[in-house]
């Protein structure tokens, strides 16, 4: 029902890894299985698929039937409509990331810039939707790659949404590195930078992150929160910090706009 079909675990016991939960893989073993058959399934079904006892399967299930996941009838057991909210936030950021997807194509055309639309994923960047101009960017960036937060227009923007608390959590277990001669590394500024970020209203990194690349974002909010962040990148070269203030900055903030999850 729900993509490929699982393989029984070979290591979901672990037992060198003092951290790791085999009880919790079991069970998640056992609703994937559930959950990727089109008809009920046995207890003794699912034991022999996975390989897990009778007995663990079965608690297994009777755990999952309790929390409301799974229910049970004669045939068998199958999935209920909420083991469907355990992906519902990556299913809406695929489909917010797809209608946001003809507006950068149209800021880009506007622009004649890539454009690109970012989240804040385990402490990352990570581009959800992407639209090259026709110029070659060095940095080769796609939907899917990632780059730390504090060096980055986006990443900026996506930490100026948090609270200082959590601002400052996250520079007490990030490693900030120069990745460029202009990158700013001292705490204590970018944190100033971060926070004069949510007070503009965007950021704008001048070859921070790369030789020769400058850009610009600004938040996506909903219901009052910082949900995404939407930049524009270009040749340093080629395009004055005043252009992109004065030409830039109105076209992303009104793009942005526009750009709300359903």
């Amino acid at each position: 029902m729900f993509g490929a079909a699982v393989e029984a675990p070979r290591d979901i016991e672990r037992p060198g890894d003092p951290e790791y939960m085999a009880s919790l893989a079991r069970g998640l073993a056992v609703l994937q299985y559930v959950a990727q058959r089109e008809r009920p399934v046995s207890i003794a079904e699912a034991s022999r698929a996975l390989g897990f006892s009778r007995a663990a399967v079965r608690r297994c299930l009777y755990t999952l039937h309790q929390l409301g996941y799974v229910g049970h009838d004669l045939r068998g057991y199958s999935v209920r409509r909420k083991t469907t909210a355990l992906g519902h936030p990556y299913l809406s950021l695929t489909a917010f990331a797809v209608r946001a997807q003809p507006l950068l194509d149209s800021l880009r055309d506007e622009l004649g810039e890539s454009c690109s639309l970012g989240v804040m994923e385990d402490d990352a960047l990570c581009y959800v939707a992407r639209s090259e101009a026709s110029r070659i960017m060095a940095v080769g960036l796609k939907v899917g790659s990632t780059l730390p937060l504090y060096p980055t227009s986006m990443g900026r923007v996506l930490l100026a949404g948090r609270s200082h608390e959590e601002q400052d959590a996250y520079f007490a277990r990030t490693q900030v590195r120069a990745l460029t001669p202009h990158t700013i590394v001292d705490i204590p500024r970018l944190l100033v930078t971060i926070r004069r970020a949510a007070a503009d209203g965007y950021a704008l990194v001048d070859q921070e992150l790369e030789l020769g690349l400058r850009s610009i974002a600004v938040p996506v909010i909903d219901r009052g929160r910082v949900m995404a962040a939407l930049n524009v990148g270009m040749s340093a070269a080629r395009v004055s910090m005043d252009d992109v203030q004065a030409r830039l900055l109105p076209a992303l903030r009104r793009t942005a706009g526009l750009l709300r999850p359903a």
